[in-house]
């Protein structure tokens, strides 16, 4: 199995858009999050996304399977992923570990990275926290089915 990550353009908007709600379909509906669901994101937002001078929006594949994507935020102290989504059907493949192994690579400056993701969802904190993210600061409730938590990692080369 081979991941890739290929540097995403315009031109990739509605393909990242299509996939995006596809990924994130599921937690909306199990959440109920209609004010930060990137389900509900158009195809627009994504568009304005790529287009931002401090982002890096990635296609990423598996053996040349567009599977999913992951946005990098560059800023002065750190790089902030968000979002990262693969598929569905390709979950639980290691996809999403690779990815993120890939992106740190594309940023050997880079020592100190930040998310967020649903505290509910146990099988994502795994993921992170078992590639080196550590929780701080204070959560933040989205609404009553649904909590926000922030991770860090800090890279030491």
């Amino acid at each position: 199995m081979q991941i890739t990550l290929s540097l995403a353009g315009v031109e990739d908007a509605n393909t990242i858009h299509a996939m995006q709600i596809h990924s994130f379909a599921p937690l909306l509906e199990k959440y109920q999050d209609t004010s930060t669901s990137p389900a509900l994101q158009s195809v627009e937002h994504i568009r304005e996304r790529i287009e931002q001078p401090a982002t890096d929006y990635y296609i990423i594949r598996c053996d040349a399977e567009t599977v999913g994507a992951i946005r990098i935020v560059r800023k002065e102290q750190f790089n902030r992923v968000s979002p990262v989504f693969v598929l569905p059907e390709y979950q639980g493949r290691g996809i999403a570990r690779a990815a993120f192994a890939l992106a740190e690579a594309h940023y050997p400056d880079v020592r100190q990275w930040e998310l967020d993701t649903v505290l509910q969802e146990k099988g994502n904190c795994h993921l992170y926290e078992s590639l080196g993210y550590r929780r701080y600061g204070e959560k933040k409730a989205i609404n009553q089915r649904m909590t926000l938590i922030f991770y860090e990692k800090e890279i030491v080369r």
